[in-house]
């Protein structure tokens, strides 16, 4: 198996093409390669297969096993799949996901290679049984939540996946390992959660950490960004157009008023080439 290892913002992926359907065994090739130890190591097993929707459609399969709807992180590194490797030759594109349905994608394009990527993230869904969580509200907006007598208020935003989006003193030194996993299978949220702990520093810019569904504390989060954005929206402390700053860098994301999308803006690596053989 070919397989190309990418990463977005430190979010990184084993990323396969060729494939005509997702394998039989792709939860188990997921937990056995992504393996930092004893495989190649990744957040995520990615496979670019065919759509009768879109150009191309992509699976995410998480290091545990487990497979994720959508991932803004993932969805990059696919456009820069296959532009680069010429599998496509427009700089607008569409990508079929599980769980947000086709995506439309802008390319910037330098020298014959993909240098930034903007995604049309869609609308976020924001009615708390469709995110999904328990609370049968329109808006679930600063929402009380207790873990280990202490409380938390959350705000819950579905980018195709569901997010839980809780407001801290200092995001980047939160103790991700403490609460990430006790939120995340918190029973408020019936297929468990991605949690972005944020702070917000200015109407423009706000520092956000993520302890990410099925694969922990990782270093970015496409779709938690965007959750954030409209989660800060929602909450006051930001306008519909902010960067937001994870520990492997910056995403450009807009919260667009007359079409109610949400758009990220970010770019995509190639770290190494390989083959997997048994």
């Amino acid at each position: 198996m070919e397989f190309t290892k990418m990463h977005g913002l430190g979010n990184d992926f084993i990323v396969v093409a060729g494939e005509q359907s997702l394998p039989d065994n792709a939860s188990e090739l997921a937990i056995e390669l992504c393996n930092r130890f004893f495989g190649i190591g990744a957040d995520g097993l990615v496979y670019i297969l065919p759509s009768e929707q879109a150009d191309f459609r992509m699976r995410i399969i998480n290091s545990d096993g487990s497979e994720a709807e959508q991932c803004g992180n993932a969805i990059r590194c696919v456009a820069k799949y296959v532009y680069d490797n010429g599998l496509i030759d427009r700089t607008e594109i569409t990508i079929e996901t599980l769980g947000a349905g086709v995506q439309k994608v802008q390319l910037t394009v330098q020298d014959g290679r993909v240098e930034k990527v903007r995604v049309d993230m869609g609308e976020p869904i924001l009615n708390g049984l469709q995110v999904p969580t328990t609370v049968d509200a329109a808006q679930v907006v600063a929402h009380p939540i207790e873990v280990d007598g202490r409380e938390f208020r959350f705000t819950a935003v579905s980018m195709g996946n569901p997010h839980c989006v809780i407001y801290v003193d200092d995001a980047v030194g939160f103790d991700l390992q403490a609460w990430g996993p006790k939120l995340e299978t918190h029973p408020l949220f019936p297929r468990k959660t991605n949690v972005e702990f944020v702070t917000v520093k200015s109407r423009d810019y706000a520092d956000m950490r993520v302890w990410e569904r099925g694969a922990g504390p990782t270093l970015a989060c496409g779709t938690g960004a965007c959750a954030t954005l409209v989660s800060s929206v929602l909450n006051g402390h930001t306008d519909r157009t902010a960067t937001v700053s994870l520990k492997g860098g910056d995403l450009l994301i807009e919260w667009n008023e007359d079409d109610n999308h949400v758009y990220m803006t970010g770019p995509a690596s190639v770290v190494f080439r390989g083959t997997v053989t048994r």
